[in-house]
């Protein structure tokens, strides 16, 4: 079976490799929307014979805004297809993409899969402020080979590895800002340790295999329960344990319990070290407290 791997940030022999698959013709083609809309943009590349379409990973495609991507690579293909589409959530933008393309589809829906009890889950409730401070606390406590931190964007990915950095931690941050040769090559650091601590957006937080990841730190709160379980599950995998702790803010305590309901049971709080000044209290809303916020808003400069 040939094959073709197209995807972004490559340089031109691989973009000229990618060119002269798909018009010589090639069994399978993996792709991202963009670099392949870049090809058919170009007009050499003929899908007519394209027998089957499969979305991996949907949902995610739409997070990232590969809505109208996705229906203009469709344009070019055959009415007469198989379609397949797997995704791990079904929010409404899911299903209007899958009531788009698909035709009286067959649907299999498989029950949220739980957190293996080997990982360790805690939290703590803290002011934005105190997060960085209370990340570096957490790493030095104990020795941990391999960290994964996960932030909600790209910003907070790239200060936060830049304060790490500032203190000495071996850290390197995957975002979409670096280009596919630099992620691999961070991803291979860190999977042969020679890279202790990695700073990510949740384009990791599936798909990638590393079986002894000693600690996930959810940064930023995951956008729903199963992201939650997708992010942690990147610990304790082969039979081994793993530690996962979530900062929790002021005004992400309700979304925290619905985590909480989906699995079945409350995450243990972990108490905010004195040091770093009062912390929120459970069940505290973003209104209150104002002059314990403002009190610690040089925390992160210290």
């Amino acid at each position: 079976v040939s094959f073709i791997s197209v995807y972004g940030g490559t340089g031109g022999a691989l973009f000229a490799n990618e060119k002269k698959a798909l018009t010589s013709g090639v069994d399978i083609v993996i792709c991202t929307p963009g670099r392949m809309i870049s090809h058919l943009n170009m007009g050499y590349v003929k899908l007519d014979g394209l027998k089957y379409l499969i979305l991996d990973e949907a949902d995610r495609m739409l997070d990232v805004g590969f809505y109208d991507d996705i229906i203009k690579i469709i344009s070019y293909m055959p009415k007469q297809r198989q379609n397949l589409l797997f995704s791990a959530t079904m929010p409404p933008a899911m299903r209007k993409l899958a009531n788009t393309i698909l035709h009286n589809p067959a649907e299999i829906n498989i029950a949220i899969s739980k957190p293996p009890e080997q990982i360790l889950q805690q939290a703590f409730i803290v002011y934005d402020a105190q997060k960085i401070p209370l990340v570096k606390y957490v790493l030095q406590q104990k020795q941990f080979d391999s960290v994964l931190i996960f932030c909600s964007s790209k910003l907070n990915v790239k200060q936060l590895c830049e304060e790490l950095r500032r203190s000495k931690f071996s850290v390197d941050q995957i975002q979409s800002d670096l280009d596919q040769e630099k992620r691999e090559q961070v991803l291979l650091d860190f999977k042969s340790k020679r890279l202790k601590i990695l700073v990510a957006t949740d384009i990791l937080s599936r798909g990638i295999d590393i079986e002894d990841i000693d600690l996930v730190i959810n940064y930023d709160m995951p956008h729903d329960g199963e992201d939650y379980i997708h992010r942690i599950g990147r610990t304790a995998r082969a039979a081994t344990k793993g530690t996962a702790y979530t900062f929790i803010s002021v005004k992400e305590q309700i979304k925290f319990e619905r985590i909480e309901k989906l699995l079945g049971h409350p995450v243990t709080k972990l108490q905010v070290p004195e040091q770093f000044g009062p912390a929120p209290t459970p069940g505290e809303r973003e209104h209150g407290h104002k002059s314990a916020r403002k009190k610690h808003k040089g925390v992160r400069r210290n």
